[in-house]
């Protein structure tokens, strides 16, 4: 019978490699310090930091007992990702490598095992930025980190076993549904007994149908008919079910596993994307896996906080795996929740050799293979991103995509005009919007000697180009926009009012014209959150403030464009796109004043008095399902008093929800708030907490930046430097588990608020 088991915790790391440590038959405790997986192979700062500070080859050991009961079984060590050339050896004997940092791998221990005695694991892990290796050998605009970042598993199965099950569903929209299960087996020796494979579908523990079938080679494809009543998977009851996958030889399991997945029919056509035959618009963002301090090496709570910020706080449906495979954590929660996912091979814009393009296909291979199952996932990204044409390898890439899932179409994201067009979805990176911010506040100002016509170019106000312009064919094709924004006005949360302000009109503009145009199937802009970079790119400081989000996930201005496209009844959404001062624009003053909602409309009310009611900008964003109010006149001069304000949210004629800003704000409240109250022991575990400065009124002051000093004492211990500083207002940290049970007290202290303490538990 098939046995897993968690290898996460009892390594010893060495952030240098010698050839000695190969052959050693203990860990010495004077070279390896005990650590936990997840793991970074260093530490860095938040920002201001070599971009090859991780690039070097370090060292992990692990003792190993394995019962004598397992021989005559195969054994494997599963990893899930390490970063970014990893060769293992057991008991001083290599047994394997892998290539690529994104894709798990296998190595099988059973011919060099000891059994019944102490075995040691030792794996040298290279983290530099190999040219044989995607994404590297070019340039790229991200880090990649270094350590085993994910986790680490024990597999003992018997010498047959199974190897891959995939799970195709069809004629969803029918009454009666149909199944086909790939079933792939692994054999090792001569097998006289028939095998029989049983399916099982289950949602939770009602069976469904129970079909089994005799294998006569190596694999088999078993179906299931006539299935009724089953709940479809949605973006808004991703319903989910379990095929339970039993092999046995004369009566007796030999092995047996479990995958989830979900009945859905993903379509992207020329007049848009369908799920489950309804059409969507898409709306979503890319995203980045690092955090910080860390890099990659965050486990999964982690993961799937991130998923939970992209479709529950951000309102997204779906969001693109930019650019690699990403933790299966992260997509187990977008299956749990209905996010959708556009996954991709690892690469940025540079295509080596042929060794290269080799590893390339094998990445095409290793994620389909892995995540196949996953219903989220509703098209592979087969094109290395911005990369230029390649007939070659893209008829390859592609190809192999269709042969092993032809259940999913295929996309390659270009950043250029009239590419040859080998995938099923013609998939673009348009950066055509540059701003237009002066014709804008001309338009709202009524001033137009502001704008000198002379200066303006045609692409000035274009959001989004037309797909036949892009594509070069004189006919609609499947098409979805895959990046926008980002370094084109890159935004940091605490930058001046105006350039927040047109941070948030470029994703407004972007936004309206997707949901504007039918033969754009959606726009994923760049990007979800900020992210460190090598010193090629982004902001001096090794950070690309691209993000919608920052770097802790806390939220910019723009986030909440995302935001207030909810459906009012999910969530009421009222932000004011302004600091509430005369003097953070240039020349003064507040106007226009843009105030992101899914309200009906809102009434505005300064120094108590209304000044009236103002409605969505339907007029200017003609798409947008809730287009922002804009506000394009307020009197009172430089000079004269300014006053507080207030913005009522009205929906079905009823007051929902009430901001307040005021004209002289002070601190009054440090706020401490931890993501989860409750942790496990058994693993390395994870929460973010949450510290913002808030005035009289409960908003964030986002010019303080007062230094703040953290404890944590008891079951946890703090990542990164226990000295911080708010930036724009607010900053995190994260706090994980160290193995031991009780209670982690958390104690933030800072000179111009009482000290707060939080404390979380530790079971």
């Amino acid at each position: 019978m098939r046995m897993i088991q968690s290898m996460n915790n009892e390594w010893f790391y060495a952030p240098q490699f010698s050839e000695e440590y190969i052959n050693q038959d203990r860990v010495d405790l004077n070279i390896f310090q005990p650590i936990r997986l997840p793991h970074t192979n260093i530490e860095l700062p938040y920002n201001y930091f070599h971009d090859e500070d991780f690039q070097f080859i370090s060292c992990y050991k692990r003792e190993l007992e394995i019962p004598k009961e397992y021989e005559g079984k195969r054994i494997y060590l599963d990893f899930e990702g390490v970063m970014t050339y990893a060769k293992v050896y057991l008991n001083g004997q290599f047994v394997g490598e892998h290539k690529g940092g994104y894709t798990p791998f296998s190595i099988d221990l059973t011919e060099k095992a000891m059994y019944g005695q102490k075995n040691i694991i030792t794996v040298i892990v290279d983290s530099t930025e190999r040219p044989d290796i995607p994404p590297f050998g070019g340039f790229i605009d991200y880090l990649t980190f270094g350590g085993i970042y994910r986790e680490v598993s024990l597999r003992v199965v018997e010498q047959v076993f199974i190897h891959d099950v995939f799970i195709k569903t069809y004629d969803v929209l029918s009454n009666k549904k149909r199944i086909e299960i790939d079933l792939m087996l692994t054999k090792n020796g001569h097998q006289e007994e028939p095998l029989i494979a049983t399916c099982t579908l289950k949602q939770g523990d009602e069976v469904i149908q129970e079909v089994s079938k005799t294998i006569e080679n190596n694999q088999v494809t078993i179906s299931m008919t006539d299935l009724e009543n089953i709940a479809l998977w949605d973006i808004k009851n991703p319903c989910l079910y379990h095929m339970e996958v039993q092999l046995a030889s004369q009566d007796q399991e030999i092995d047996r596993v479990v995958e989830r997945f979900g009945f859905r029919e993903a379509i992207f056509k020329a007049d848009g994307f369908y799920l489950n035959g309804e059409n969507i618009k898409l709306i979503g963002l890319n995203r980045h896996q690092a955090y910080p301090y860390v890099g990659y090496a965050m486990p999964k709570r982690a993961q799937q906080k991130d998923a939970d910020i992209l479709k529950n706080e951000l309102g997204l449906n779906i969001v693109r795996t930019s650019h690699y495979p990403q933790s299966k954590h992260f997509l187990e929660r977008c299956d749990e929740i209905g996010l959708l996912v556009f996954e991709e091979i690892p690469g940025w814009q540079h295509i080596g050799g042929k060794e290269w393009q080799d590893q390339a296909v094998k990445d095409v291979e290793k994620m389909i293979i892995r995540d196949r199952n996953h219903p989220s996932i509703i098209i592979w990204g087969v094109r290395i991103n911005e990369s230029g044409d390649h007939h070659e390898l893209y008829t390859r890439t592609n190809e192999l995509a269709r042969k092993l899932d032809p259940t999913r179409q295929t996309g390659g994201v270009r950043y250029f005009e009239k590419s040859e067009f080998l995938e099923d979805v013609y998939t673009m990176n348009d950066f055509i919007h540059d701003g237009g911010l002066r014709k804008e506040l001309a338009r709202k100002t009524k001033n137009f000697s502001t704008y000198d016509a002379t200066e303006d170019t045609q692409d000035d106000m274009i959001a989004l180009r037309d797909q036949k312009q892009v594509t070069g064919l004189d006919y609609a094709v499947p098409y979805m926009v895959t990046e926008y924004n980002g370094h084109m006005y890159p935004t940091k949360k605490f930058d001046q009012e105006e350039r927040v302000m047109e941070h948030v009109l470029r994703h407004v503009r972007v936004q309206d014209a997707s949901f504007a145009d039918d033969e754009i199937s959606g726009a994923i802009g760049w990007c979800a959150f900020d992210y460190n970079t090598h010193a090629d790119f982004g902001s001096g400081d090794k950070i690309c403030y691209h993000g919608v989000m920052d770097m802790y996930r806390l939220p910019k201005f723009a986030s909440y464009v995302y935001r207030s496209q909810k459906d009012p009844t999910e969530e009421i959404v009222l932000e004011p796109v302004t600091y509430w001062s005369r003097g953070d624009r240039s020349m003064g003053g507040v106007v226009p004043l843009v105030i992101l909602t899914n309200c009906d409309y809102i009434e505005f009310y300064y120094g108590g008095a209304s000044k009236g009611k103002y409605y969505p900008d339907k007029e200017s964003f003609t798409g947008l399902p809730h287009p922002p109010v804009i506000i394009d006149e307020l009197s009172g001069h430089w000079g004269s008093r300014w006053d507080d304000v207030s913005f009522v949210g009205y929906h079905n004629e009823k007051e929902v929800i009430r901001r307040t800003l005021s004209r002289s704000p002070v601190p009054v409240e440090l706020e401490v708030i931890a993501d989860d109250d409750l942790l496990f022991a058994k693993e390395k575990d994870v929460t973010r907490v949450v510290v913002k400065a808030l005035d009289q009124h409960g908003n964030l002051m986002p010019f303080l930046t007062n230094p703040m000093v953290v404890k944590v004492e008891g079951a946890g211990e703090l990542i990164g430097p226990n000295h911080l500083a708010l930036i724009g207002g607010s900053i995190a940290f994260w706090v994980q588990t160290t193995g031991d049970k009780g209670n982690i007290q958390i104690q933030v202290a800072s000179e111009r608020f009482a000290t707060q303490e939080i404390t979380i538990k530790v079971e």
